[in-house]
C-alpha cells in the first residue's frame, strides 16, 4: 500500500473525490486503499474503477 484514505463516516460523493485527490498523487502501479463505510461505497467504487481505468483490487 502506498497511500491510504480514510473516508469512514463521509457519505457518499465524498469517499470518491478524496480518492481522486489522493490517486492524483500516485504513479502507475502504486497502491491506494480507501476506507469508507458509506452504504453505496462498495458500488461506487466498482464504477469508478471502470470508469477510470483503474483496478480495484479487492472490497471487503
Amino acid at each position: 500500500m502506498d497511500a491510504h484514505v480514510d473516508a469512514r463516516g463521509l457519505s457518499c460523493p465524498l469517499p470518491i473525490l478524496r480518492a481522486k485527490k489522493a490517486l492524483a498523487t500516485l504513479q502507475s502501479g502504486q497502491v491506494l486503499r480507501v476506507e469508507a463505510t458509506d452504504p453505496g461505497s462498495k458500488q461506487d467504487f466498482s464504477a469508478f474503477a471502470r470508469q477510470t481505468g483503474n483496478a480495484l483490487l479487492a472490497q471487503v
